[in-house]
């Protein structure tokens, strides 16, 4: 592909293709919903049978789908020129739950860091997880062999809630979706969208392996699966240091098991998102991107018909939070390609389209979210390294649910919480509520920052939230002290505070750009 210029294709055969993606993802996500995390680090050997519940109940409730909705629904309000402003809205305002870059993406924007910062690993300790990879297909099925266009806009939504090896999985992904519609086959495909990341990221290190050793064995997934496994699974996230299995919710690394369905799965849509279910870890997720970007590649015309006849009585319901189901998701998508195919150099006539492709390159700087960074320690809310004072109901959650996940909560401005730990940087868990208060957090005995606990109503029990992530410290050992505050939100009813696991790491975050 190489050195063209340009793809003639139809507006039927575009409509199919977009038409494809959409439905290839919701029946992905499908198949994958029920084994989301169910297998981490190990491959999932049970049933891969769709839910009866799955196209019923779960479907239009799955976040992987209403948030693309969401974001696409910005493109319809705004136009392809959309703001990173503009995307921030779905941060800001809809009533959806998010979880972890995308949560804490909007905890950051709430608390009033831009857009384009609420991603950075120096107030987003999930930068590199997956969230833009799971979200990012309508940024793809919008610019058909546009990858430039793709990345403009990528770059104003990626940037919400990734960076780094993060922001790349989603770039990636969305180069791979451009490249769908104007090549077919799968190495070509992958090759074309690898030029659109930086070629020295650990992303592109990882696809480089993942194609030598499918070539070692083609035929057997479960060869390059333990390879990719063995050399690849190591996830920085504060969420992935648990007790069990081998927890992993990076993009790029996930992203890995969407590209062994589509290579080992040789153009069978089944067989392709069966093998990704397999692989584990996100696999709505996966499954879902992988069922996107090969329901695109084939049209809908050709997904196997029990898929189409699976999906046909939902093809018409919105998804939650949205106005958007997908039909109207693909008509709308449909539009906006037209648009964008005519706005870069291309051609639309009755009913041949002329698309100008463009290159497939990357240009700037690499980011790079963590810098040699490695865990030290983590320590749950009832270890005995955190030092509870005051009438926090430690006594009360120890007998309700001993040794598990918890969060410990006080009332009372003046209560604090002190742990000792080693490294450079420091994550503790908070919770988010209406009737939150303030925290005061301290390293050393020097006081630090303070963190607003309250969030709207609508969103509240936000367990996967951040109470601190305070980097650059001094290596050795440090003391970390969170007190509840006298202050708190004039909008908020209460002061309670909930605090829960400590996660400390060695290294250092990318340094927030200098400001012009």
């Amino acid at each position: 592909m190489d050195g063209i210029i340009s793809h003639q294709t139809t507006r039927a055969a575009l409509k199919d293709k977009i038409l494809g993606g959409w439905t290839g993802k919701a029946y992905g996500c499908m198949m994958g919903e029920p084994m989301e995390y169910r297998a981490q680090g190990e491959i999932y050997e049970g049933s891969l049978a769709i839910h009866p519940q799955a196209p019923t109940t779960w479907l239009h409730n799955e976040d992987d789908l209403y948030v693309n909705m969401a974001l696409l629904d910005v493109v319809r309000e705004k136009g392809l020129d959309a703001t990173a402003e503009d995307f921030a809205k779905v941060f800001r305002e809809s009533k959806f739950m998010l979880w972890h870059a995308n949560g804490q993406a909007r905890q950051n924007i709430k608390e009033g860091i831009a857009p384009g910062l609420s991603g950075h690993p120096f107030y987003n300790p999930h930068a590199d997880d997956i969230d833009f990879q799971i979200e990012c297909d309508f940024i793809g099925l919008i610019c058909p062999g546009l990858p430039q266009s793709a990345g403009q806009i990528a770059d104003r939504v990626g940037h919400l809630m990734n960076y780094g090896e993060g922001y790349y999985a989603g770039l990636f992904l969305a180069a791979l979706y451009a490249a769908a519609f104007i090549e077919t086959d799968h190495r070509s495909m992958i090759a074309m969208a690898m030029r659109a990341i930086p070629a020295d990221c650990d992303y592109a290190a990882m696809l480089q392996d993942l194609l030598k050793w499918y070539e070692e064995e083609p035929d057997d997934w479960r060869h390059t699966w333990q390879k990719l496994e063995d050399a690849w699974n190591f996830d920085l996230c504060p969420w992935a240091k648990t007790d069990a299995g081998r927890f992993n919710i990076q993009g790029h690394f996930n992203g890995t098991y969407i590209l062994m369905g589509l290579l080992h799965g040789k153009g069978d849509y089944i067989k392709s998102i069966s093998i990704c279910t397999r692989c584990g870890q996100d696999t709505d997720s996966n499954v879902g991107n992988c069922g996107g970007i090969l329901g695109t590649l084939i049209g809908y015309d050709k997904l196997p018909q029990t898929v189409k006849d699976e999906l046909a009585p939902y093809m018409d319901r919105d998804y939650n939070f949205t106005t958007l189901s997908n039909n109207a998701a693909s008509e709308l998508c449909y539009r906006l390609a037209l648009e964008n195919i005519e706005r870069n150099g291309g051609r639309v006539d009755d009913e041949a389209i002329t698309i100008a492709v463009q290159p497939f390159t990357f240009e700037g700087e690499r980011e790079i979210s963590f810098v040699g960074m490695e865990f030290v320690e983590t320590f749950k809310a009832l270890d005995p390294a955190l030092q509870w004072h005051g009438d926090w109901d430690v006594e009360d959650v120890r007998k309700r649910q001993a040794g598990g996940e918890v969060v410990i909560s006080s009332s009372t401005p003046g209560d604090y919480v002190e742990v000792v730990f080693n490294g450079t940087c420091i994550y503790m868990q908070g919770n988010l509520h209406s009737n939150y208060g303030i925290i005061d957090i301290y390293i050393d005995g020097e006081f630090i920052q303070s963190r607003d606990m309250f969030i709207d109503r609508q969103w509240d029990n936000c367990l996967q939230s951040t109470a601190v992530w305070v980097t650059g410290l001094n290596e050795g050992q440090h003391t970390l002290k969170v007190a509840i505050s006298l202050e708190k939100n004039a909008a908020s009813s209460g002061t309670e505070i909930a605090l829960g696991r400590v996660v400390s790491y060695r290294g250092a975050v990318a340094p927030l750009p200098e400001k012009e």
